[in-house]
């Protein structure tokens, strides 16, 4: 099979097309010919940062495509199966940005009817944006329609993978959703995603004009920017809030008032995927399959997530666009399916 593998950390350049054997599935694995592999910013972080296993490393967590074969102690009725695999490079060695990858049965769900692309989007920012959804001491631990009914959501970069995926989640769960952009391009998107009111942090104050649509504040903000946003959530927060934090752009360190935070009873929650804890992680894996079975989960410009498609062998050129910040998301195509 093709895959792409470095040997080493650096740049895009360290990533070559190489011939590799098929993996063979183990016990209670599955081996999955790829259709669509997802790009992550973990991808080029761990690529420049992560250290190497011995053979190289094939990158990309997320992805979709079919059941080609199945290890010991599995049913043979999953071979043919439509799928997306998450989290499939997570401390491994075979990533998604191949022809064919080999996971745990658990981290390939049925995809049924639904498109590749749109498997290929799932994975890290629907699971992530899920945990931020569901981690409040006053949120619920599913989401499903009518779940956050009278709930107001933030989302602070409403234009993002993570920030489209918590749109989209968030109104299917009946939410009341305020997003944030940086541009009337942006604000098109998150309008596109589902967003009900849409604020451009550059030319508006957001607490003021959150406190305008909600008096009472928002229950939730969905967080990419805590160094830079920080002081405004502070002021549009209500009693049993959380603020849940999923990245550091704009800074890796945050400065926060402690009484006037006491007052609201807030939560600062901070969230990574890859380490959530197991049952949080199998209800979000089973409430956004359920959005997708149910038709709530959409990709492309028309919702809100432009689709940037590369062949295999220009992964080099996917991992540098995500790393310059691309709006949307970035897509390899695979040739195996």
């Amino acid at each position: 099979m093709k895959a792409i593998v470095y040997e080493r950390n650096g740049d895009p350049s360290v990533l070559q097309v190489v011939d590799r054997p098929v993996p063979e599935p183990g016990p209670g694995e599955v081996l999955v010919r790829l259709a669509v592999a997802g790009v992550n910013p973990t991808d080029w972080k761990g690529r420049r940062n992560w250290p190497v296993p011995d053979g190289g490393q094939t990158p990309g967590q997320d992805g979709a495509g079919v059941v080609e074969a199945v290890g010991a102690g599995l049913d043979r009725q999953l071979i043919g199966e439509r799928v997306w695999v998450w989290e499939a490079s997570w401390q491994r060695r075979w990533g998604t940005a191949a022809e064919y990858t080999v996971v745990p049965v658990r981290q390939a769900v049925p995809l049924g009817d639904a498109s590749f692309d749109l498997g290929a989007c799932l994975g890290i920012p629907f699971l992530t944006a899920h945990r931020c959804l569901t981690a409040g001491e006053t949120m619920p631990q599913r989401l499903h329609a009518g779940a956050l009914t009278g709930r107001v959501v933030l989302v602070q970069g409403g234009a993002g993978a993570v920030g489209n995926a918590a749109v989209q989640l968030a109104r299917w769960a009946d939410a009341t959703v305020i997003a944030t952009v940086s541009s009337p391009e942006k604000a098109l998107l998150a309008a596109a995603a589902g967003a009900d009111h849409v604020i451009n942090y550059r030319e508006q104050d957001v607490a003021e004009e959150v406190r305008r649509i909600t008096p009472d504040g928002v229950d939730a903000v969905v967080e990419v920017s805590a160094a830079r946003n920080a002081a405004t959530d502070v002021r549009i927060l209500r009693t049993g809030a959380v603020v849940s934090v999923y990245a550091d752009d704009g800074g890796d360190e945050v400065t926060l008032p402690i009484r006037a935070l006491m007052l609201p009873n807030a939560r600062w929650q901070f969230v990574l995927v890859y380490t959530t804890p197991w049952p949080a992680k199998e209800q979000a894996i089973a409430d956004v399959a359920a959005a997708v079975a149910q038709g709530h989960v959409r990709v492309g410009a028309e919702a809100g997530l432009p689709l940037h498609h590369y062949p295999l062998d220009a992964t080099a050129a996917a991992h540098r666009s995500v790393e310059h910040s691309v709006v949307g998301r970035v897509l390899i195509s695979t040739s195996a399916a």
